[in-house]
């Protein structure tokens, strides 16, 4: 420890220290104190009559014959200077003499170093240093052990308790002895203050039983405490009254307020000042409370106050008043019965409250922060928003519990990180202030603290700091001198509380609360009342960010699972929208998938539910999708064999217990022919497509519904549409139609509207329908697929038909020559024919007639051949012995791609070939 000290004081990094120590080194080296130099002030002005020291020597008393060692029992006030001290052994007396551990001298950190007292003072918790820990050298053959003492009523340190022996004779049980020393005290504050409450309560009885005047009640007196069970009043109205009678009690002087009832009534409560024949001073409060017999019972605010007698009362007659005192504010009489403006009526006078001013304070400064708690719990956290969370912290906390709130997060929670380590940047979320112009860092300032501020040895050590004077806090100051200036100077800030914002063990941030404008500086029950607003809306914090990373991850997976852009295909001009729902992500898709013979499949769909299943399940189904439009099946052979793995799935996480299952989903599949303008389509409980035609008229395509996937053993029902040249085929999820403050036909009329204009590109159609239909608050995906239809020219169709006879082979290649020199694809002849004529000859072979042969120049050349056959080839690796079987294998080689499609009267076989630059 002493090299270490050495290692500290040169600027070397230290290790091996305690967290405590090295931070109370910090601050006395930030101070400028040096550690061969011990100069204490002397103050001869001790109170040696104040409730801590009262409160301690019975205390001392009881625990001092058990310490006849050579220990030393100190008590110091909040200052931390000396009150009493007791000595077990005489022999220690001359050591603690040398280092000035004497009663009237202050052994406060920013004057004496790092010592058991100042620091335990300076931190407000329990502390000890032995040895060479200590900052000063002449306290470094100590050990000390010491504990703040917490006034139970005024929430406030009153001073602290201290055990000093020698370094060598320190044992671990003197901790647990010092904070037993300190538990006593702080009950024996309490059982005194509850002892004055007692006896004042027995004054003010023996008061209205000898009739004083002083608490004389209107109507007739009553000779015990009567409860407020039986005068007919509410909860609520008992509420109030306690509520105000709390408030003239912390006052302390004779005072009246009339409180107007629930039912219309007014009470009247009179604070009296009472004095026990001993000398303690308090108060009594009581109502006057109107009459339950049915009548008027308002009481008359009188026209001419009456002065009464001074606050200072006896049980038998008034004191006379101490020369030079000063008046007591003077407060009106409480009218009497006969002033009521009912005859009939009367009043009853029922104490509230009696106690002591500081009691009363207590009370109230309780209930408020009870009543700050409870606000806390229901304005922190009503979103799953962390800006707005904080944002909410610092409202609540401004102006009731300070005057400067400043909320920080750690950049690694904000990048969804689990923030383990708790350095780094921070980013400021919320500036809670009463005045606009404060110059804290703006929102959404990144920055770090240096380590000698109080947040950052809160992120250091992850407990709160409390600094209640400023002016002594200097490692405040080093963040950035300028700016603190002007907090300390011009707002006049001067009492400082750090939280760390922690939940379920990651650290988010930290939280801090300044004072300016409220003259006491921040007190222990201040802070504690902090953590546990802190404490709540770090559990919202980290659930607004756990859900925000949640959600950022589901749709993150969403958008990998859509597709990244529309395929390059001929058929149709195609625009699209997706907007993801606020509450979370849902199993909306889409989808343009080109089909041979420049077809493209046009697809919409909606797996029930929110979040990362339902969007895994929509990534599922779109695959299949895809693998099925491969096939060339037809719109409703598709949908049934979707149905069959909606199914399937179904019943495998059913059975693995994994889960409830795919909870359903709605599917619209078209199929969309450029070179005969048709349109096939089925659907699976999704809503229809809209369809614009070219003049502007829009109607909603009549396709039979079908069940949605999974329910299983119904079919699908198709439906076949001719598109005129330049229509629109509409298709989108029913989050588009969906608002809460419009039913379900006025959706559809309000699409209509924004589809009434077939001159806009579907990319301008798309935004106008977003513009249109798009709820404030949607809470369901929203998915929009607008294609514009082409056609293809009769002049980039070929068609033969030709009989089933070998001779036709020879035919079609002239044929087929012919027109790829029209089409100026004369590069693509020697496979072409080489294509056509062995798939024409498999036909003739294989197959049945009629036959048919169709070339199409779209984005690339097409060529099918049709027959009446519904076998289909198979590519089958011939060996080196066999006389057939390479027709396919050489097919497959000159085109691209290849494969077969079914009909209602057989197949198509058909190739793709790139067109040439």
């Amino acid at each position: 420890m002493a090299r270490a000290r050495e290692r500290f004081a040169s600027g070397d990094r230290v290790e091996g220290v305690r967290a405590p120590i090295l931070q109370s080194w910090q601050r006395c080296r930030d101070l400028g104190l040096r550690p061969d130099r011990f100069e204490l002030p002397y103050d001869a002005n001790l109170d040696l009559e104040s409730p801590l020291v009262r409160a301690a020597l019975p205390v001392l008393g009881r625990v001092e014959p058990a310490f006849l060692g050579p220990v030393s029992l100190i008590i110091t006030d909040s200052d931390g200077t000396v009150l009493v001290r007791r000595t077990g052994d005489r022999s220690l007396d001359p050591l603690l003499d040398a280092i000035q551990l004497l009663p009237g001298f202050r052994y406060a950190e920013r004057l004496a170093g790092t010592c058991g007292l100042g620091t335990a003072l300076a931190e407000r918790r329990l502390h000890h240093v032995r040895g060479p820990e200590h900052f000063a050298e002449c306290l470094q053959g100590f050990a000390c052990f010491a504990a703040p003492v917490l006034n139970p009523l005024s929430g406030r340190i009153d001073g602290a308790v201290n055990l000093t022996c020698r370094a060598s004779d320190a044992r671990p049980a003197m901790e647990s002895f010092i904070q037993k020393a300190r538990n006593s005290i702080e009950q024996q504050i309490l059982d005194t203050c509850s002892q004055r409450e007692r006896t004042v309560l027995q004054a003010y009885v023996q008061a209205r039983r000898r009739g004083c005047t002083a608490v004389a009640v209107t109507g007739e007196g009553v000779a015990s405490v009567e409860a407020l069970g039986d005068t007919g009043l509410s909860r609520r109205d008992q509420e109030v009254l306690q509520e105000k009678a709390t408030e003239l009690l912390c006052s302390g002087v004779v005072a009246a307020a009339e409180v107007r009832l629930s039912t219309g009534r007014t009470a009247m409560l009179l604070c009296r000042p009472v004095t026990t024949p001993s000398g303690i001073s308090g108060a009594a409060v009581e109502a006057l409370l109107p009459s339950t017999s049915g009548h008027s019972t308002r009481l008359p605010r009188p026209a001419e106050p009456e002065p009464v007698e001074p606050a200072r009362w006896s049980p038998q007659r008034p004191d006379p008043e101490p020369a030079g005192t000063p008046k007591a504010p003077k407060a009106p009489k409480a009218p009497k019965a006969a002033e009521t403006s009912d005859p009939g009526s009367g009043e009853a006078g029922r104490l509230l409250l009696v106690g002591e001013p500081t009691v009363g304070r207590f009370a109230m400064q309780t209930r408020r922060r009870l009543q700050l708690l409870s606000e806390g719990g229901v304005r922190i956290g009503t979103t799953l928003d962390v800006a707005q969370t904080a944002a909410e912290l610092a409202d609540v906390a401004v102006p009731q519990l300070a005057d400067f709130v400043t909320v920080d997060l750690l950049q690694s929670v904000l990048s969804w990180e689990e923030a383990a380590e708790t350095g780094g940047p921070l980013h400021r979320m919320a500036v809670g202030s009463i005045r606009a112009d404060c110059p804290f860092y703006h929102m959404d300032t990144q920055f770090e603290f240096v380590p000698t501020t109080p947040q950052a040895r809160c992120l250091a050590t992850g407990q709160s700091i409390l600094e209640p004077d400023l002016t002594l806090a200097p490692g405040w100051l080093a963040q950035d001198p300028v700016r603190t200036e002007k907090l300390l100077v011009e707002q006049g800030i001067h009492s400082l509380m750090t939280v760390l914002l922690r939940s379920s063990g990651t650290v988010l941030g930290v939280v801090t609360f300044y004072r300016s404008e409220k003259p006491d500086p921040f007190e222990n029950d201040d802070l504690s009342l902090a953590e546990e607003l802190v404490a709540h809306a770090a559990v919202c914090i980290d659930n607004a960010r756990r859900y925000t990373r949640e959600h950022t991850m589901a749709v993150a997976l969403q958008r990998s699972l859509l597709p990244q852009g529309l395929p390059q295909q001929g058929a149709v001009e195609a625009a699209y929208r997706y907007l993801p729902a606020l509450a979370g992500v849902s199993g909306d898709w889409f989808d343009v998938i080109p089909l041979s013979g420049a077809r493209v499949a046009l697809v919409v769909g909606d797996v029930v539910g929110h979040g990362i299943q339902a969007a895994a399940t929509m990534g599922r189904l779109r695959t299949a999708i895809h693998n099925f439009a491969a096939l060339d099946l037809l719109p409703d052979e598709l949908l049934s064999q979707l149905d069959d793995l909606v199914i399937r799935l179904d019943n495998d996480a059913l059975a693995s217990g994994g889960g409830h299952g795919i909870t359903g989903s709605s599917c619209l599949y078209a199929i969309y022919d450029p070179s005969s303008g048709q349109c096939t389509m089925a659907r699976a409980g999704h809503p229809p497509p809209a369809l614009v035609t070219p003049d502007g008229h829009v109607t909603l395509a009549d396709l039979p519904p079908g069940p949605p996937l999974g329910l299983g053993g119904l079919p699908f029902q198709v439906a076949e549409l001719e598109l005129p040249i330049g229509s629109q085929l509409v298709l989108y999820s029913d989050g588009l139609l969906q608002d809460h403050r419009r039913d379900i036909d006025a959706g559809v009329e309000r699409l209509r509207q924004a589809l009434a204009h077939p001159q806009r590109p579907p990319e301008a159609t798309c935004q106008a329908v977003m513009d249109a239909m798009l709820p404030a608050f949607p809470q369901d995906d929203v998915t929009l697929l607008v294609t514009r239809t082409r056609r293809l020219d009769t002049r980039q169709i070929a068609t033969w038909k030709l009989p089933s006879a070998p001779e036709v082979v020879s035919t079609l290649r002239t044929a087929v020559t012919r027109q790829l020199a029209d089409w100026d694809l004369e590069e693509l002849q020697f496979t072409t024919e080489l294509i056509l004529s062995e798939l024409l000859t498999n036909a003739i072979r294989y197959a049945t007639g009629p036959l048919q042969v169709r070339m199409l120049r779209a984005d690339s050349l097409i060529c099918e051949v049709s027959d009446g056959s519904s076998t289909s080839p198979h590519l089958r690796h011939a060996a080196t012995t066999d006389e057939g079987g390479r027709g396919l294998f050489l097919v497959a080689q000159l085109a691209q791609r290849w494969g077969t499609r079914y009909t209602a009267n057989g197949k198509i076989i058909w190739t793709e070939q790139d067109i040439p630059p």
